[in-house]
């Protein structure tokens, strides 16, 4: 986890650099919007693997890099929204284990 997060804050900063933005601000709705589009590529990717897409779009499709492109955007996100990711996961890790089912 730690060497993903350490890839996560140097992305960011490479991202800030590469369209100039000085605040944080400017990156947050485009990366926002870009967790939905890889949302969309791991949806369609599901489809494909359950063979639920059109006769036309059915391949050999890759959910797991799919996956991926979803976690690491996502964690781009609360980068940039200066989130600790790991603390939030740990704690919401331990309110999932206290759930009554």
């Amino acid at each position: 986890m730690k060497n993903l997060l350490k890839f996560i804050r140097s992305e960011h900063e490479r991202l800030m650099d590469f369209y100039e933005f000085d605040d944080g601000e400017d990156l947050k709705s485009p990366l926002a919007l870009k967790v939905m589009e890889e949302l969309g590529e791991l949806y369609e990717e599901i489809l494909i693997d359950q063979g639920l897409q059109r006769s036309e779009k059915l391949r050999e499709g890759d959910v797991g890099e799919e996956f991926a492109d979803v976690l690491i955007t996502i964690l781009l996100l609360a980068e940039n929204m200066e989130i600790d990711v790991t603390k939030e996961l740990e704690d919401k890790i331990e309110k999932i284990k206290n759930r009554d089912y």
